[in-house]
Formats: structure tokens, C-alpha cells, sequence
């Protein structure tokens, strides 16, 4: 369940930058278009987007950490904790 809650608050992180990454990569794209760009210039551009969707990356990377956690750990740490954390004296 700590990984599960860890991977919540990462999700998000990521979503609050999503919005502002996307608005990035769309004025890189539109700074692509720019007539007569020097290929430096256009290949930098091109480097910038490609680090910029990098975010997708790190999406996926949070879906597969929560898909390794096994269903039935997150289910039984949901009930060990439901009940309390009193020791038993059996």
C-alpha cells in the first residue's frame, strides 16, 4: 500500500507538469516552423521536444510500478490496517 500511495502522490506531481510540458512542446513545435531556422537551431528544437515527451515515458513508468505490486499485498495490508495495529497475544 506505500508503494500504491508513493505512486499516487508521484501521479500527481506529474499530472500538475503535464499541462505546462504539453504548452511547451506546442511553442516548440510552432518555433520548428520559423522560416529560413539554421539546422543547429532545428536539431536543438527537435532535441528539446524529444525531452520534453519524455513525460509519456515517466506515465508508463508509473503504470508498471503499480501494475508489479501484487493485488492481493495491497489487499491485505488495506485489512491488516483496517483492523487496527494491536498485537496479538495467541
Amino acid at each position: 500500500v506505500k508503494v500504491s500511495e508513493a505512486m499516487d502522490e508521484v501521479e500527481q506531481q506529474v499530472m500538475l507538469a503535464d499541462q505546462f510540458i504539453a504548452e511547451a512542446r506546442v511553442k516548440v513545435a510552432q518555433a520548428l516552423k520559423i522560416a529560413n531556422l539554421p539546422r543547429y537551431i532545428d536539431q536543438n528544437l527537435s532535441r528539446l521536444d524529444d525531452q520534453l515527451s519524455r513525460l509519456d515515458n515517466i506515465k508508463q513508468a508509473i503504470t508498471r510500478v503499480r501494475e508489479d505490486i501484487p493485488a492481493k499485498a495491497i489487499e491485505a495490508e488495506r485489512e491488516s490496517t483496517k483492523h487496527g495495529s494491536t498485537q496479538s497475544l495467541i
